[in-house]
C-alpha cells in the first residue's frame, strides 16, 4: 500500500480519495472510515459508496467509546441541537471559542489511529482533506494550518521518518476544492455532509452551507439538493 486515505464520505475526503487513486492506482490505496458516535450513519453509508465507486479497500474503526459524554452536538450523547446557521454566526456566540458541532480533538485522534493503521499496511502518506475554510476561524482547530504542521511533524518523527501527511487543500477554499473534484469527475451525489440524517440535506447547518456555496461559485447546483430541503 501506498496511501491511506480518511474518508469521512464527505466532497473534501472524497475530492482527496480521487487524488490518491488517480496517483497511486487503486491498489495502492486504502481508505479509513471512523464512527465516532455520530447521530446519523449517513455519512458512513457514503463513505462505503465512494470506496466501492473507486475499487478501493475500505477499512472502519469504531472510536466511538472515547467521546461518549462529550456535549458536541453531532454526537449520540448529547441532547443539544444542531446549530441552523452558519460558523461565523456560531463563533459571535461563542466569543471566538469552537461550536458545538466540535468533536473533541477529533482529526488528532483519527490522525494518530490512522497513523498506527497506515505503518501496519506499510502506507507511506496519509491523505486527509482538511483546507482553510473548515477552521472557520476557530470554530475548528484541528483542520487549521498550524495543527497540521504540528501534527505531520509528530506523525513523520513518530513514525521513524517513514510516514508523511498529505493535506493537498490546507490553504485552498471548499469552492476550490470543489474545482479539483470536477475536474476529476468526483461522484459528489454519492457524498454526504450534512449533519442531519435525513433523506436530503438540511441545507441549514454550517457544513450544508459551505458546501452550497461551494458548489455554486463553481457555478453548479449541489448534486443532492433536489427541491426544497426537508
Amino acid at each position: 500500500m501506498k496511501a491511506l486515505v480518511l474518508c469521512s464520505g464527505g466532497v473534501d475526503s472524497t475530492t482527496c480519495l480521487a487524488i490518491a487513486v488517480k496517483r497511486f492506482g487503486a491498489d495502492e490505496v486504502l481508505a479509513l472510515s471512523v464512527s465516532y458516535g455520530q447521530k446519523h450513519s449517513r455519512e458512513l453509508i457514503a463513505a462505503r459508496a465512494v470506496a466501492a465507486h473507486y475499487g478501493v479497500r475500505l477499512k472502519t474503526l469504531d472510536l466511538s467509546a472515547i467521546f461518549e459524554g462529550s456535549d458536541c452536538s453531532l454526537l449520540q450523547s448529547s441532547d443539544a441541537d444542531i446549530p441552523a446557521e452558519s460558523y461565523a454566526e456560531q463563533l459571535k456566540k461563542t466569543n471566538g471559542a469552537p461550536v458545538s458541532t466540535y468533536v473533541p480533538f477529533r482529526n488528532g485522534l483519527f490522525l494518530s489511529c490512522a497513523a498506527s493503521v497506515a505503518l501496519a499496511h506499510g502506507c507511506e502518506e496519509i491523505y486527509y482533506g482538511a483546507h482553510s475554510d473548515d477552521a472557520a476561524g476557530n470554530a475548528y482547530p484541528d483542520c487549521s494550518a498550524a495543527f497540521n504542521d504540528s501534527i505531520s511533524r509528530a506523525i513523520y518523527v513518530g513514525s521513524g521518518d517513514t510516514l508523511r501527511v498529505t493535506a493537498p487543500f490546507i490553504g485552498l477554499t471548499k469552492a476550490q476544492v470543489v474545482a479539483k473534484g470536477m475536474a476529476l469527475g468526483v461522484p459528489y451525489e454519492l457524498t454526504w455532509s450534512c449533519y442531519e440524517g435525513k433523506e436530503q440535506p438540511c441545507g441549514v447547518c454550517g457544513t450544508c452551507r459551505d458546501r452550497l456555496a461551494a458548489f455554486e461559485a463553481n457555478g453548479v447546483s449541489d448534486p443532492l439538493m433536489k427541491g426544497d430541503a426537508t
